[in-house]
């Protein structure tokens, strides 16, 4: 039986060896730069964090291996509550991760790779959101899908997350 399992071991070494060769492969090897427009359309708060935490991480991983991100962060339907300031309009078990989302928000702004983050004002009208409680970290724009179609038309990828 051992004699088998040695055998077997052996002989699979080498599609071993080529499946770890495969999985090194780098999807972005020689990329400069790493265009990426962020739908965000979550309407709960800790799913809306999650979502801001990891757009940080990809933009932190990029700049590690060498790239410059550009990342658009777009707000749409449900997810519009979470970037403005009043949080009374929040349920109260969502208020203090709905800080958080400022908090990050606003560090976001700040970060390197993050060209805008933007608030659809349809969205805005949906959701009874006047422009003066919009996040001043946030842009507002007039129609979120016309700025992603620009964006999508200059060569950024989609991500709805």
């Amino acid at each position: 039986m051992a004699i088998l399992l040695g055998a077997s071991v052996l002989l699979s070494a080498p599609a071993l060896a080529a499946r770890v060769e495969a999985a090194d492969a780098n999807p972005v090897a020689g990329l400069k730069d790493a265009n990426v427009a962020f739908d965000i359309t979550a309407g709960d708060a800790g799913r809306v964090l999650n979502i801001l935490n990891t757009i940080d991480e990809t933009r932190e991983s990029f700049i590690k291996q060498g790239i410059t991100p550009h990342f658009v962060l777009a707000f749409r339907g449900p997810a519009t509550l979470l970037t403005q300031t009043d949080v009374s309009r929040l349920k109260p078990e969502e208020r203090e991760t709905a800080s958080k989302v400022a908090a990050k928000l606003k560090e976001l702004r700040g970060a390197a790779g993050i060209e805008r983050l933007d608030q659809c004002s349809i969205a805005m009208r949906g959701q009874k959101v006047d422009k003066a409680q919009v996040n001043p970290d946030v842009t507002i724009v007039e129609n979120g899908w016309i700025t992603l179609v620009g964006y999508q038309a200059k060569g950024y990828a989609y991500i709805a997350p």
